[in-house]
């Protein structure tokens, strides 16, 4: 690491000559600089360092895949240091350093928390992750997935936020610092535009600089500098020709120039290639073995092709990190996860997730007093507790939708299941609903780490099974449990849908607390929900899956609703949009230009009868020939009213908002000219508040 000794206090430096003289007194013993709490994390991992033989450094640049041991950089007894337990995330603990995977909660899916709109509840979700992580005996949790749901069959949509940067970089930052606020560290990936599963490992993204830094490196920029993660993954593809993990552009120039970084940079399973490559671009640790920088580093440190001190810097900025979040000092030791008390938690989170996106002649709430329901579908007769790969759970604890509503109903209610999952049982399903007073209908899709899906249409016969039941019974709920957008073509033949996400372990209670207005259906869409498989923005092969290996991102800045508004596309749901179980209006809009850039103010009533949540939405439309998409998201404040209530919201739109990226002299400018601000409640549906001019 090159230490710039002009931005270190006098003393400060004194300090870190002297360790460098540490290796000899290590060897013999105390001083022992670096088990100093005292001392700054940076003082202390450089004296460290330099106490450690190479054959110990070479140790601890990699993890060791074998035997007992899957994510996991061992430690050093002699030197007091210890082992780097690892586990996967984002929805709760999933596979980490363990042959058997322990029971964890199972959070609802980071898609379903993308829907609250919600800092406060990324928080709340950050910390049953971060306790849980450290107690099951790990000190870094792969989380969070911060990708652009650029490919809406993406088969890993459900473990990001969304569509949207703003909403994604606000949710991360408040996120990973509910993980670190437990003494975990954090790793935000992945690093970067990891935007589809087809040909991950080798696919070629051409991106444009513009496109890659307002789209597809915001989210990553607002985690870093509003979150401060320990670490970043480094992801699978090429970009622009360069796999990430050894993209200097990326690591060196942008995370780290940039943006100020100062944690550790981690490969994904075996996405490093190069180790020359990876040093310099500065790739810090590489998991699951040492496929580069085992043997092959080792010929290249003798070759003098990669320095020493290099090596030094890389080992410098992972131990700063472990020392500075607490893994250091406190390694985590296995303990009882508390996973009865998260339970209650994560059953929160879900209910304010779930999007309420039709209720037709007010059919939910249902009356806690109905004599017989008939509960069906492919996902009514088990928790849906999550997607498939890295990132799934072993629930610890779940809760099953047709126990949960019979619990909810009483004995004194009749409450028949048939799963009508294949064309056989569709029969039973639709004699089930004509018996009932309610059919609800619970389907849902199957996204999994290492494929897309092929279409966004329900999989199987589930659209033959909704049709069939709200033929039998005209009072028909259906309940989406889905990783992302799905095909609805049944939407107007059932009175309500509500898109629960993958609601995680504690499934039943969270449905059936909506499903009976013990919950008010809190969420708004992430993402745009198309009417048609055709109605994507990237649906040109060249766009998606690619050709010959290479897909250009030629939508450029035109992502999800930012393509259907340019477009003038009506997909059948739009980016923002959330019904509740109440009314709301918006009125005397306001909007001020300062300095810090500006502030929307809004009076929010809730005009029905019940309590309910809304969420204000802002959206920027930018000056003629500044090239950007006609309206784009730039703040947004979630408010609960009682019945009859009325408040004054303030959202902020700090100067960033009102910001283009410069390619030439690579960095944010300002706009000048004339800026529409645009408030409502989905992406759709805005009026004009007002205008801001930003001066040339």
């Amino acid at each position: 690491m090159r230490v710039r000794w002009w931005r270190w206090p006098a003393a400060l430096a004194c300090v870190l000559l002297a360790a460098g003289t540490l290796s000899a007194a290590a060897a013999g013993g105390p001083p022992r600089a670096w088990l100093d709490r005292t001392l700054p994390a940076t003082v202390r991992a450089t004296a460290l360092v330099a106490a450690m033989t190479r054959g110990e450094k070479l140790g601890q640049l990699h993890g060791i895949w074998r035997g007992a041991h899957h994510r996991y950089v061992p430690g050093i007894r002699r030197l007091a240091v210890p082992p780097l337990r690892i586990t996967n995330g984002p929805a709760g603990v999933a596979a980490g350093d363990d042959p058997v995977q322990p029971a964890a909660t199972a959070l609802p899916a980071p898609i379903a928390l993308a829907a609250t709109f919600d800092p406060a509840a990324a928080h709340r979700y950050g910390r049953v992750l971060g306790t849980e992580t450290r107690a099951s005996g790990h000190g870094l949790v792969e989380a969070p997935d911060v990708n652009i749901a650029r490919v809406p069959t993406g088969g890993r949509v459900f473990e990001s936020y969304g569509e949207d940067p703003y909403l994604a970089g606000r949710l991360a930052a408040a996120d990973i610092r509910g993980i670190q606020s437990t003494g975990t560290i954090a790793e935000v990936k992945h690093f970067a535009a990891n935007n589809q599963e087809t040909d991950r490992d080798t696919v070629d993204e051409r991106i444009d600089d513009r496109t890659l830094h307002e789209i597809y490196l915001t989210q990553f920029e607002a985690a870093v500098r509003g979150g401060r993660p320990g670490a970043v993954m480094c992801a699978y593809p090429r970009i622009n020709g360069t796999y990430a993990c050894q993209h200097r552009y990326l690591l060196h120039e942008v995370l780290r120039g940039q943006w100020g970084f100062d944690g550790f940079v981690q490969s994904d399973f075996d996405a490093a290639h190069d180790p020359l490559a990876a040093v310099a671009a500065g790739m810090d640790l590489e998991l699951p073995s040492g496929r580069c920088y085992g043997a092959p580093l080792r010929r290249a440190l003798a070759a003098g092709t990669v320095r020493w001190s290099e090596v030094d810097a890389m080992l410098v900025r992972r131990f700063a990190t472990e020392m500075r979040i607490g893994v250091f000092d406190r390694p985590p030791v296995r303990t009882e996860l508390p996973t009865r008390a998260d339970a209650g938690t994560a059953r929160r989170l879900a209910a304010e997730g779930m999007v309420l996106l039709r209720n037709e002649r007010h059919a939910l709430p249902l009356s806690p007093r109905l004599r017989s329901v008939a509960v069906v579908g492919p996902a009514a007769g088990a928790a849906v507790t999550g997607g498939g790969g890295s990132s799934r759970v072993r629930a610890a604890r779940r809760s099953d939708p047709v126990a949960a509503i019979r619990r909810r109903l009483g004995a004194a209610a009749t409450v028949r299941y048939a799963p009508g999952d294949t064309a056989a049982r569709i029969p039973a399903a639709v004699a089930a609903a004509r018996r009932a007073d309610v059919a609800v209908v619970m389907v849902g899709d199957g996204q999994t780490e290492g494929s897309d899906r092929r279409s966004l249409a329900l999989p199987g016969v589930q659209d033959r099974l909704v049709r069939a039941v709200a033929a039998a019974n005209p009072a028909t709920v259906v309940v989406v449990k889905s990783g992302g957008a799905v095909l609805l073509p049944w939407h107007d033949e059932v009175p309500a849908i509500l898109d629960a996400w993958y609601p995680g372990g504690q499934d039943g209670a969270a449905v059936a607390a909506v499903l009976f207005g013990d919950a008010e259906p809190g969420g708004r869409l992430p993402l745009t929900f198309p009417a048609a498989d055709s109605q994507v923005p990237a649906h040109e092969p060249g766009q998606y899956p690619g050709v010959g290996g290479t897909v250009r991102y030629s939508e450029r800045l035109l992502v999800g609703y930012r393509w259907y508004d340019a477009r003038r596309v009506a997909p059948r749901y739009p980016f923002g949009f959330g019904l509740s179980y109440t009314t709301f209006a918006l009125s005397r809009p306001t909007v001020a230009r300062h300095e810090a850039g500006a502030t929307v103010r809004v009076e929010v009533g809730n005009t029905g009868a019940r309590p309910g949540t809304e969420v204000v939405q802002v959206y920027l439309g930018f000056p003629a020939g500044a090239g950007e998409p006609p309206r784009q998201l730039a703040g947004v404040a979630r408010v609960r009213l009682t019945p009859g209530e009325h408040r004054t919201v303030a959202v902020r739109l700090p100067p960033r908002a009102f910001r283009v990226w410069d390619t030439a002299a690579q960095r944010w400018r300002p706009a000048p000219g004339r800026f529409r601000v645009y408030l409502g409640d989905s992406s759709a549906h805005l009026s004009l508040a007002g205008s801001v001019t930003v001066p040339r």
